[in-house]
């Protein structure tokens, strides 16, 4: 799968979450408990973007901002409804302070 190189390590502060633009497709890149974790950024359940949910890093998961249903950070799975259905997942990391992440369309 190709990687591409998406931005910095300071892009993404610890406890948040931001959308970048990888080959014309929306992914919400996270940074919780030191660790970082790709999703597609559109909620599973409507039309809303993960990368401007709130991220507990205590429990690993995004809340969807328009309708809170939590999702994990590590498997893209639903944790609460109204959403039902996950969202794909994605190898990010960091080199040096540049984040890269893999993804295929």
């Amino acid at each position: 799968m190709p990687a591409f190189q998406i931005g910095s390590v300071a892009d993404v502060p610890e406890g948040t979450g931001k959308t970048f633009t990888v080959d014309g497709h929306a992914i919400a890149v996270f940074r919780a408990d030191g660790d970082f974790y790709a999703l597609d950024d559109m909620c599973s359940h409507a039309e809303a973007s993960l990368g401007a949910g709130e991220v507990d890093s205590d429990e690993l998961c995004v809340e969807c901002p328009l309708h809170g249903s939590l999702f994990d950070l590590r498997t893209g799975r639903p944790r609460t409804l109204p959403a039902f259905e996950p969202v794909n997942t994605y190898k990010v990391w960091a080199e040096g302070d540049t984040l890269y992440v893999e993804y295929s369309a």
